[in-house]
């Protein structure tokens, strides 16, 4: 008599179911946050990590339990901040990016909805769920992944931003060997919009962190004030992602960015400031090379596997790359300095494979510095990797230094700047 319920209808009445239940008061902010709305053109759903898209054949074919988890699961990746946070998976990976950041949060949507309010899609639109990934966070679930892949010609890149590995036809059920599709033809109820991500402007971006913070926010207070009310029952807890999320990489290649200047040569359009109280004008230096660099690590016994070490000098290259300095140097130190090694222009494509790490017994920082020192070492900056374990004093410095601490949270230096790095972000 009404007529039939449309799919921009279905999709809207279940938002608002999700708005009205108490267990998700706390993602009431984030479910504000962009636009939603239903494509013809994609056959699954999809998320910017600002806006959502849905297929109407797909939301055709849900019931509204199945599309309340999938309209969950897309706004948990705007949540987690899943295309910015992982960017460096899906550029590895784009499939299997895809498909570990989605084990994660189907995994806790499940645990949440034991009442039925929200269940997963069956048949062509299922996702994906495996117990052993419980515990773990996307980057964890990835490395399994990769590891499980055979190896695999390199491929074209294709419009959404994937691999080209395993692009699905038909049913988003087809082809069920490879966990995830690409160009948004997802095995599963969803795709990640990468490339929509990165598209985003840099105002956009910084507007959306802001957003996503508030809504955080408001979400946790509406939910502490349903519960102080008796209303509230166990609802999902947001109160961890109140603290700073902060990727270590980013903060690394700021210091660097920032610190290293050189004398290259000068200029009157820029007077240097540390002289103009004594009425000298004088020019400042302007540099477009940075001389050398130093990576102090850490190898005593308490400290990193090879395997993290491998992640964190992979990771150094790319910084090493953007500032291009002449030269850099590498400490492997423990309680004395035990191997160096130095890396000129042209070497650092191999200095993740070439490095060799040595090291042993305690840890003291300051055989660090006396060694630049005795040696007349011209650093513009150290980046200093530890546990923080430290058996003396944090040295006395004649250059900038970043400590980069790993899993010890308590650690804090007395000198330099501080980064604190986990396990996780190392593999």
């Amino acid at each position: 008599m009404f007529g039939a319920v449309t799919a921009e209808q279905r999709l809207e009445k279940n938002v608002v179911k999700i708005f009205s239940n108490p267990k998700y008061a706390a993602l009431s902010g984030v479910l504000l946050i962009g636009e939603r709305s239903v494509d013809d053109t994609i056959p699954t759903a999809c998320t910017n990590g600002r806006d959502e898209r849905y297929g109407r054949e797909m939301i055709d074919a849900l019931s509204d339990a199945e599309l309340r988890y999938v309209i969950l699961h897309e706004v948990r990746h705007k949540l987690y901040r899943h295309l910015k946070t992982w960017k460096n998976l899906h550029d590895i990976n784009h499939s299997l990016a895809n498909a570990a950041c989605d084990y994660v949060i189907n995994l806790e949507l499940n645990d949440e909805n034991d009442d039925g309010f929200a269940v997963m899609p069956s048949g062509d639109y299922e996702g994906l769920v495996d117990e052993r990934f419980r515990g773990m966070d996307s980057a964890q679930v990835f490395d399994i992944l990769l590891s499980e892949q055979p190896e695999q010609p390199e491929l074209p890149e294709d419009g959404q931003g994937g691999s080209g590995v395993g692009t699905q036809t038909g049913t988003p059920q087809q082809g069920r060997s490879n966990p995830t599709g690409d160009d948004n033809t997802s095995v599963g109820f969803d795709d990640h919009d990468w490339d929509g991500a990165q598209q985003l402007t840099e105002e956009e971006k910084k507007e959306l962190d802001r957003q996503i913070d508030q809504g955080i926010r408001q979400g946790v207070l509406a939910a502490n004030k349903m519960r102080g009310s008796g209303r509230g029952g166990q609802g999902i807890n947001l109160d961890a992602l109140l603290k700073p999320q902060i990727y270590w990489l980013d903060v690394l290649q700021e210091f660097v960015t920032t610190t290293c200047s050189g004398n290259d040569y000068s200029t009157y359009n820029r007077p240097n400031r540390r002289y103009m109280h004594a009425g000298m004008y004088l020019p400042s230096g302007i540099s477009e090379t940075v001389e050398e660099l130093v990576f102090a690590v850490d190898t005593s016994g308490s400290c990193f596997s090879d395997r993290e070490l491998s992640g964190f000098m992979s990771e150094v290259v790319g910084v090493v790359e953007t500032v291009a300095p002449e030269r850099v140097r590498i400490l492997y130190w423990g309680s004395y300095l035990e191997r160096e090694e130095v890396y000129e222009q042209g070497d650092y494509d191999n200095l993740a494979k070439a490095t060799k790490p040595r090291g042993g017994g305690g840890t003291n920082i300051n055989c660090v510095v006396e060694h630049i020192k005795e040696n007349k070492i011209d650093a513009q900056a150290v980046i200093v990797l530890t546990d923080g374990f430290l058996g003396g004093d944090w040295g006395e410095w004649d250059c900038p230094v970043l400590w980069c601490i790993q899993d010890n949270p308590r650690a804090v230096p007395d000198c330099g700047k501080m980064l604190h790095i986990k396990t996780s972000d190392l593999v």
